[in-house]
């Protein structure tokens, strides 16, 4: 499995896949830039009445509901639906999923539009089960990913989509597989957005357009094994993400080989 990363981020490198963000303004920064260290190229098209013309030569499309309002809540519903229609995948992070009628209303419609992939904290997750508050700090988790795998299957079972679950372990979900990820190190959640991070280059790689659980696997893999490299090089969270678009930048077929540490089970539901 190492290796068929590897090779997805060479594909990456190459293809250079071009990944529309709707996204929100505290990550719009460091996710273009993520993307560009990996290898991908953003772009930021919010504008409803510009999405038709954008999306179409885009590989990918990245949902972000972060800084949430109506006018993008109904730039984020047009787009999904354009993604179904011309065949793009796309990736929705449920950022703050249960803390308002306006989030849980603006995600249950855009889960009923089945979603490629869903990457989102524990709470997040847990709250996308049933749409109340799971007692997690505003946009932060006070969960632990592992106690969000049965909400996690559950929403795998009943949209389709591929789920991942972000925290100490990461957790991506497929119908009949799990994959767990032990990369990351605690240092990564006193840096903003590192989770929107993970979103947009897990978009990275689901604009490959080839397998979607595989490029899920490897965008959360990526992501996590970066943090963990950059933050033995890093004294604090400033420098961790200055580190971060290093490692994404510098990952080699050693790194990922010798540090990548993932296991793989069937999905018991």
């Amino acid at each position: 499995m190492e290796n068929n990363i590897y090779r997805l981020l060479t594909q990456v490198r190459e293809k250079t896949p071009l990944v529309q963000n709707i996204t929100n303004f505290v990550v719009m920064n460091n996710t273009a830039n993520a993307l560009l260290a990996l290898g991908a190229s953003p772009i930021m098209v919010h504008a409803q009445e510009e999405i038709d013309e954008v999306l179409g030569f885009c590989n990918a499309l990245v949902i972000n509901i972060g800084t949430l309002s109506q006018v993008w809540a109904d730039s984020m519903l047009h787009a999904a639906k354009l993604a179904n229609k011309i065949g793009n995948p796309w990736i929705l992070d449920p950022v703050g999923a249960g803390i308002s009628s306006l989030r849980n209303e603006t995600l249950k419609q855009l889960l009923e539009l089945r979603p490629t992939v869903i990457r989102g904290n524990a709470s997040e997750i847990i709250a996308l089960q049933n749409f109340n508050s799971t007692g997690g700090k505003g946009v932060d988790s006070t969960e632990s990913s592992s106690t969000a795998l049965d909400a996690g299957i559950h929403i795998n079972k009943t949209y389709g989509s591929i789920v991942c679950i972000s925290g100490e372990l990461d957790f991506i979900i497929s119908n009949d597989e799990i994959s767990e990820i032990a990369n990351g190190h605690i240092m990564m959640t006193k840096v903003t957005g590192l989770g929107c991070t993970a979103t947009a280059i897990t978009g990275a790689f689901l604009g490959l357009n080839n397998d979607p659980y595989q490029e899920a696997v490897a965008g959360i893999g990526i992501t996590s094994l970066a943090g963990e490299l950059a933050s033995n090089l890093s004294k604090g969270p400033g420098s961790l993400q200055l580190h971060l678009y290093d490692s994404l930048y510098n990952l080699s077929k050693e790194q990922i080989s010798e540090n990548l540490k993932l296991k793989r089970y069937a999905n018991p539901s």
